[in-house]
């Protein structure tokens, strides 16, 4: 179901971390050998440089890059059908990706789990809304700003004020991350970062400075920092996200996957969800919630226990936006399971009726729950 597009703002500038200076190196590599007088030669040649600029499926030319000074070089300097491959080790600094890929050549950031992405910010004086600016460091871990069409795979990301943060940057494929330890939110989909995809991927420890913006996944924006992020029509439309088949928890601080108002039609599924560890600071106490519309929530499978503040397995609210939108509207349940540790009430808890009787929330019979204080739903099951 589509729509043209209580939410907690997240500030965008919390506690500072501490900078450090990196020295400075920049190698770029490329390695062709070619082959002439023999028969054949030409064509192998072309073989084997074929093979040497696109490794694991990639199309066009690879960068290889092991220092942070090399990232940022490669980052400032990528073209569509770029592969940017990370060496094994921590790569600690600033790294900002503002050029766009294309449908038929995306750009690729790819590494094995131990090429470690660190951001000691944020430092310097803010934009009074979040913009790449000299002299201002975000203290994002990878931050994609205006930048469609990339694909992120295999690396790490950890010790950032945020993991990984989309803005104004659609088709972005985020496949076996680890994002953890982070003070913030792991993975944000923002300003209209639509299409995206999140994948295999594991995020843990978050929050660890601001507890209540320690989200696994957040979708969109708070009406309230429409202001800053509102860029199609005045809103967030950070659309038909699809998170799937993610390791979720334990120790994030707020929802495993926060669906913001204003945004539409995404799938979370295939996801597993611990929520030992989930704070209870500002209203953080469910897996996810949701706020959207339109969203199908299959196939996943959530666990609670203690430490931990927890009401619900899914929740969805309704608030009010300018311009209006049937918010926390038009979503459906299938598939999932819940034990709820015999602490949490419902497997999904629908706020309102009401205010949904055009789009209503569905909860499919599918839907199994254990150790509930009361039960599957408070609303009709739908066979």
């Amino acid at each position: 179901m589509s729509y043209a597009p209580q939410a907690r703002p997240a500030p965008e500038d919390r506690t500072p971390r501490a900078s450090r200076s990196l020295a400075v190196a920049v190698a770029l590599t490329t390695a062709l050998a070619g082959l002439t007088g023999l028969t054949g030669g030409t064509a192998a040649a072309e073989d084997r440089a074929a093979a040497a600029a696109a490794p694991d499926g990639a199309a066009g030319p690879v960068v290889d890059v092991s220092t942070a000074a090399q990232l940022r070089g490669a980052l400032a300097d990528a073209q569509p059908g770029l592969t940017i491959r990370l060496a094994a080790g921590e790569y600690r600094g600033s790294f900002a990706a503002t050029r766009p890929g294309t449908a038929a050549a995306p750009i690729t950031l790819t590494g094995p789990p131990d090429a470690v992405l660190v951001n000691d910010g944020p430092s310097g004086t803010a934009p009074s809304c979040p913009v790449p600016t000299s002299g201002w460091d975000s203290g994002y871990g990878l931050w994609l700003y205006g930048a469609p069409y990339w694909r992120l795979t295999g690396f790490t990301v950890k010790e950032s004020k945020k993991g990984v943060v989309l803005d104004d940057s659609p088709h972005v494929t985020i496949d076996g991350l680890s994002v953890h330890h982070v003070d913030e939110e792991a993975v944000h989909f923002r300003r209209s970062s639509a299409d995206g995809v999140l994948r295999n991927s594991t995020i843990t420890h978050t929050g660890l400075v601001q507890a209540g913006y320690g989200e696994g996944v957040y979708i969109g924006s708070a009406g309230s920092n429409w202001a800053c992020h509102g860029n199609q029509g005045g809103v967030d439309r950070s659309d038909r996200v699809q998170v799937l088949d993610n390791r979720i928890g334990p120790a994030v601080a707020a929802e495993h996957i926060d669906v913001k108002e204003g945004t539409f039609d995404g799938v979370i599924r295939g996801n597993t969800f611990d929520g030992t560890g989930i704070s209870g600071a500002n209203s953080a106490d469910s897996w996810i919630d949701v706020k959207g519309g339109g969203y199908l929530i299959e196939g996943n499978t959530g666990t609670f226990t203690r430490p931990g503040t927890f009401a619900n397995g899914y929740e969805t609210h309704n608030p009010s936006t300018t311009p209006s939108f049937p918010n926390g509207c038009g979503n459906v349940w299938r598939g999932n399971r819940s034990d709820l540790g015999g602490v949490g009430a419902y497997a999904v808890k629908i706020t309102s009726v009401s205010k949904c009787a055009s789009a209503p929330n569905v909860v499919h019979a599918s839907n199994t729950v254990t150790n509930a204080r009361s039960g599957l739903t408070n609303v009709p099951v739908t066979p």
